[in-house]
């Protein structure tokens, strides 16, 4: 049996470069929600999640582009 492999070329210049860029910035932005709503939590919260009060900040203070 053949197989068959079709591939897909953008001639647009700078398509996947725009692709990857829309998905840092929405990698970006998401991490900066997280982040805003790990700070909302309350201790008992904190706790359910298996962490500590100081971890919770540690990760809030990291900026959007730190993993």
């Amino acid at each position: 049996m053949a197989s068959l492999s079709v591939h897909f070329v953008s001639h647009t210049p700078g398509a996947g470069t725009l692709t990857a860029l829309k998905k840092t910035i929405a990698t970006w932005r998401r991490r900066n929600r997280e982040r805003r709503e790990l700070l909302s939590l309350d201790g008992r919260a904190i706790r359910d999640l298996g962490t500590t009060p100081q971890a919770v900040q540690f990760e809030a203070n990291k900026p959007f582009w730190r993993a």
